[in-house]
This record gives C-alpha cells, sequence and structure tokens, in this order.
C-alpha cells in the first residue's frame, strides 16, 4: 500500500515537473531544468531527503508514508518561489546543515510516538529553509524549468529514502530500532560537521 503511495506521488511530481519543462521557453527552458536536476546534490540536501523518505516509513501511521515526502515537496517549492523573489533569513547554510541533525534525531526517536502534526510540521520548517536556498540560486534562465528539474530530483530521492526503509523494517525486524539510531546518529554528525565547515 505504501509503495503504491509512493509511486503516485513520485508520478505526480514528475508530471508537474514535466508540465513545468514544457511551459519554459525553448532553449532556456531545457538549460534551467538540467541546472535545476544538478542542483539537489549537494550533501546536506541529498542526506535530508533520503532521511525524510526512511522517517516517514518508520514513523507515521501505516499506508501514510507518503505524507512526509509531500508535505517536503509542498513547502519547498512553496518557500523556492519566495526565495526567487529575494526572501531569505540570516543564516540560512548554517540552519539548512542544523535541519540535517534535525532529522538525524528524529531517525533516532522514529521508535517512539510523536503527533504526526508535529513530525510534518518539523519536515515542513526544514523544507523551507532548503526551498529559500533553491529559490536565490535561480539561475537566469528561468525558474520554472529549474524548478521542475529540482522538484523531480528530490521526489527520487524521497522514494529512495522511502524504500531504504521499507526495506529496514522488512529485512531487520527488531534491529530496526538500532539501525534507524545508528543511521540518525551518523545522520547528525555529519550536520553537524557541516555546520563547522560553514563556521570555520
Amino acid at each position: 500500500m505504501q509503495a503504491n503511495n509512493i509511486r503516485r506521488l513520485s508520478a505526480a511530481a514528475l508530471m508537474a515537473c514535466l508540465a513545468g519543462a514544457a511551459q519554459a521557453h525553448t532553449g532556456h527552458g531545457t538549460n534551467s531544468l538540467m541546472e535545476g536536476l544538478a542542483h539537489p546534490f549537494g550533501l546536506d540536501h541529498l542526506l535530508a531527503m533520503v532521511a525524510v523518505g526512511v522517517w516517514s516509513v518508520s514513523a507515521l501511521p501505516q499506508g501514510k508514508a507518503w505524507w512526509g515526502p509531500a508535505t517536503f515537496l509542498l513547502a519547498l517549492v512553496a518557500s523556492a518561489a519566495l526565495g526567487a523573489s529575494g526572501v531569505t533569513v540570516p543564516y540560512l547554510e548554517q540552519a539548512i546543515s542544523l535541519s540535517v541533525v534535525l532529522f538525524g534525531a528524529m531517525l533516532v526517536l522514529a521508535h517512539r510516538a510523536m503527533p504526526v502534526a508535529l513530525g510534518l510540521g518539523l519536515i515542513a520548517a526544514a523544507s523551507s529553509l532548503h526551498g529559500l536556498a533553491h529559490g536565490a540560486e535561480t539561475p537566469e534562465t528561468g525558474f520554472m524549468g529549474y524548478a521542475a528539474g529540482f522538484m523531480l530530483i528530490t521526489a527520487v530521492l524521497h522514494t529512495g529514502g522511502v524504500g531504504l526503509g521499507l526495506a529496514i523494517q522488512r529485512w531487520l525486524g527488531a534491529r530496526k530500532g538500532l539501525v534507524l539510531g545508528g543511521m540518525g546518529a551518523a545522520l547528525g554528525a555529519a550536520g553537524v560537521y557541516l555546520f563547522g565547515q560553514l563556521a570555520a
């Protein structure tokens, strides 16, 4: 059931991205789409996307794992539009690195009950930081194709995280809490490292 929902989410994201790219001008749209496809492969964004997928499978009600990625994608595109128009917050890059720490903590605590609204709210808040940064780096070739690219890659990374989370649940059984805790700790350490690099 969860896999079907994730496939539907990925297909919807792909269709939206292709529609956005089709609306862009020839040449400019292609360039901006390619820039958008490349942009999310920074370590902070990549780790955050996979973590959202894993957490969503591990902590959300059964059959609702798509809520986490959907929340992230919606907040991402809305905040990216704001970022493209010049909206920002102080110490944005540092806050993004701390969002990786947040997702690490969420994985460590995934086996404990957390109100769904709180978990999704934290995802939306973190996603808004990533979106502002994406929007601020909108290329001159235009926002629509660029947004289509980074939304598509983000959806793919979420899907990978969901797949990893499902594999952990299926194959590790009682040890899944230990594995999620280890992943969360590693993610938190990576976030602290990224923060330290920015502060250096």
